[in-house]
C-alpha cells in the first residue's frame, strides 16, 4: 500500500513546486525592472542628418539639420522660436534682414553676408535651400538673436529664456526610463553623484532632464539633495535702437487730393480752409507699372509756398489711383516681393522726395492680398531706413485692425515708422451693398484701442483720420447704391430733401431715413457734432494727433474743432 502512495505523494509535491515555481516567476516579473533599452532614433524622431530640438524644457515637433558640422534650421522655425525679422527672397536667392539702420544681406548657399560696413566671412553656408525648404545656420542667426544651443548626437538643446533651475542629484545608480515605471524602456543610464533637472514631481517618479537634454522619468528614492541652479543668459545681441522723428506737438494733417499738375494751383484755397493744419499731404505719386516706377505730379514750388505757410510737406504715394484712372494691370505683389524691383522704388522714392525739398513721406499701400504682407513689412522696414539716414518723416496709412488685416502688421509699423495714421473710416463703404454708417463712434474707438493695446503702437505715433464726407444709401428692393456727400454739402442736401436727421445714440452721429416711391433713403451724418465726440475720444487716449480725408470738404466749424483739438 506505501509503495502505491509514495509516487502518487511524489507527483503532487512536483506539481506544487512547478506551480510556485510559475507564481514566484510571475511575481518575480512583475516587480523586476525592465532592461529593455529605448530606441533613441524613435525617441527623438529624427532621420538621418536630422536633429529633434530640445527647447527649454520641451522637445518641440520641428527639427534641424546637421550639415557639415553645423546646425540649421528652416525659416519657419526661426520665426516661431528666434526671431521673425529675416526676409527670404527665393527667386533672386537672397536672405535679408533689416535692422534699424540698415540691411544685412547674404546670398543663398554663401559663406559671407554683407552690411553697410562689408563683406563679412562665414565658417560655413550662411544658409541653404533643401528642396523647397530654407534652412539658415544657427550661428547666423545667432547674430540677429539671442540665444544659446548645445549639440549631441541626436538632438540639440536650445534655450531662449534663462532662470532658475530646480536641480537634484542621484544618490544611487540607476536609470532614466521614458515614462513613470519599472517596466518603461531605458534611455541610459544614471550613475551615483550625477545632477539632473527636475520638471516634474510625482509621488514616486520625477519627470527630469538630464545635462545632456535627455527627457525621461526616475524614482523618487534615487533621488536627493535639491539645490537651485541659475542659468547665465545670452546676450550678445543688442538689436540697434528705432529713433523716431516727429513734430514739436500734436500731428493735424490735411490730406490735398490732386488729379493732375493743375490741382497743385489750389494750395492756396486748401490753405485758407484747413486753418491750424501743420502738415499738408499732397496725393502725387501712384505706381503706373509693375517694375517699381510711379507717375508724378510733384512741383517744386508747391513745396515752397507750403512751407512759406509754415506747413511740412509729406507726399503720398500710392498704389491705386494710376491704376483707378487707366485700368492699367499694377500689382504690387510683383512689385514689393522683388528685392531688386522693392529696393530700386525705395531709392527713387527718397531720392525724388528729396529733389523737391519734402520733409515726409506717406505711404498710402491700400487692398493689398494676405500674400503680399511680408513683402509689403520688408519694403517698409527698408524705406524706414532710408528716411532715417536722410531725415525724412515716415508715415504710413492703416486700416483700422481687425484679424481679417493683421497682416499689414501695425506692430512693427509702430517701430519702424514715424506715424501710423489709422483711416478711421470705411466702416460701411462705397459700393459696399450694405448700408450703415461710414464711421461710428464704437468702430473708431475700438480701432484706436486694438492699434494701441493689441499692436502695442505707442500713443504718440498715431494719428487718427476723420472722413470730412458720407454716404448716402439708397435700397430698392434688393438692389442697394450709394453716393458719396461730403461734410460742407450734407446740411444744404438734408434741406433741400425737407430731411431733420435725429440724434443717434449708438454711432454719435445724426441719422436720418425716408421714403420716395420705392427708394430707402438712408444717411448717417458726418458733421460737427459727429467729430465733436471722434475728437473726445481721440484726446481721452492721449493719441499723436488727427489727419482729415480730405482738404476741401470741411466747414469753418468743424475746421475749428479740430485745430481746437490738435492745439490742446
Amino acid at each position: 500500500m506505501k509503495k502505491k502512495i509514495i509516487p502518487v505523494i511524489v507527483a503532487l509535491v512536483l506539481i506544487l513546486i512547478i506551480a510556485l515555481v510559475g507564481f514566484g516567476g510571475k511575481i518575480l516579473d512583475k516587480y523586476s525592472y525592465s532592461k529593455e533599452l529605448a530606441d533613441l532614433n524613435a525617441y527623438f524622431g529624427v532621420g538621418e542628418g536630422e536633429l529633434a530640438i530640445v527647447l527649454q524644457d520641451e522637445m518641440v515637433e520641428q527639427k534641424a539639420l546637421l550639415r557639415d558640422n553645423a546646425v540649421y534650421f528652416d525659416i519657419d522655425t526661426i520665426e516661431l522660436y528666434l526671431n521673425e525679422g529675416f526676409y527670404a527672397d527665393v527667386a533672386e536667392q537672397k536672405l535679408l534682414y533689416t535692422t534699424a539702420n540698415d540691411t544685412v544681406t547674404t546670398a543663398f548657399g554663401g559663406k559671407e553676408y554683407s552690411d553697410k560696413t562689408g563683406s563679412h566671412p562665414m565658417e560655413h553656408a550662411t544658409c541653404l535651400m533643401e528642396g523647397e525648404r530654407l534652412y539658415v545656420a544657427a550661428d547666423y542667426v545667432k547674430l540677429f538673436a539671442n540665444f544659446s544651443y548645445t549639440l549631441f548626437d541626436r538632438h540639440i538643446q536650445m534655450d531662449t529664456r534663462w532662470g532658475e533651475n530646480r536641480m537634484t542629484e542621484v544618490v544611487k545608480n540607476t536609470q532614466l526610463r521614458t515614462l513613470g515605471g519599472i517596466k518603461s524602456p531605458i534611455l541610459r543610464e544614471l550613475e551615483k553623484g550625477e545632477t539632473v533637472e527636475v520638471l516634474n514631481q510625482m509621488e514616486t517618479w520625477s519627470e527630469v532632464k538630464t545635462w545632456d537634454s535627455l527627457i525621461g522619468y526616475v524614482e523618487n528614492k534615487r533621488l536627493g539633495n535639491e539645490f537651485t541652479e541659475t542659468q547665465i543668459p545670452v546676450t550678445d545681441y543688442v538689436p540697434a535702437e528705432y529713433t523716431s522723428l516727429s513734430l514739436p506737438g500734436k500731428v493735424n494733417l490735411g490730406f490735398h487730393a490732386i488729379g493732375g499738375e493743375a490741382g497743385n494751383d489750389t494750395l492756396d484755397a486748401m490753405v485758407a480752409e484747413g486753418k491750424g493744419i501743420n502738415v499738408i499731404a499732397p496725393t502725387w505719386f501712384s505706381l503706373n507699372d509693375n517694375e517699381g516706377n510711379f507717375r508724378s505730379y510733384a512741383d517744386r514750388g508747391y513745396v515752397d509756398k507750403a512751407h512759406g505757410y509754415g506747413l511740412s510737406v509729406w507726399g503720398v504715394w500710392d498704389n491705386f489711383n494710376y491704376r483707378n484712372e487707366t485700368g492699367a494691370d499694377i500689382s504690387t505683389y510683383q512689385i514689393l516681393s522683388s528685392t531688386a524691383k522693392r529696393q530700386q522704388l525705395v531709392r527713387n522714392m527718397v531720392d525724388t522726395s528729396l529733389g523737391l525739398g519734402l520733409d515726409g513721406i506717406n505711404i498710402d499701400y491700400e487692398g493689398l492680398p494676405q500674400e503680399c504682407g511680408e513683402h509689403y513689412v520688408q519694403f517698409l522696414k527698408e524705406l524706414s531706413v532710408a528716411c532715417r539716414e536722410k531725415g525724412l518723416i515716415l508715415s504710413i496709412d492703416s486700416y483700422v485692425p481687425f484679424n481679417f488685416n493683421n497682416y499689414y502688421r501695425l506692430d512693427i509699423q509702430g517701430q519702424v515708422a514715424d506715424y501710423v495714421i489709422i483711416m478711421g473710416y470705411d466702416e460701411h463703404w462705397h459700393g459696399s451693398g450694405d448700408p450703415g454708417s461710414v464711421a461710428s463712434i464704437s468702430y473708431v474707438s475700438n480701432g484706436l484701442d486694438r492699434t494701441l493695446n493689441e499692436e502695442n503702437v505707442p500713443p504718440e505715433k498715431i494719428v487718427n483720420a476723420l472722413p470730412f464726407y458720407t454716404i448716402l444709401w439708397q435700397t430698392e428692393g434688393a438692389n442697394v447704391t450709394d453716393q458719396y456727400i461730403t461734410l460742407n454739402n450734407v446740411t444744404d442736401y438734408l434741406q433741400r430733401m425737407n430731411v431733420q436727421p435725429a440724434w443717434d445714440e449708438a454711432t454719435c452721429q445724426n441719422y436720418a431715413e425716408w421714403k420716395s416711391g420705392n427708394v430707402t433713403y438712408q444717411i448717417w451724418v458726418e458733421d460737427a457734432e459727429s467729430i465733436a465726440v471722434k475728437l473726445n475720444v481721440m484726446k481721452t487716449k492721449n493719441i499723436g494727433g488727427v489727419a482729415v480725408w480730405r482738404l476741401g470738404y470741411g466747414t469753418e466749424q468743424v475746421w475749428d474743432l479740430v485745430s481746437a483739438y490738435a492745439n490742446s
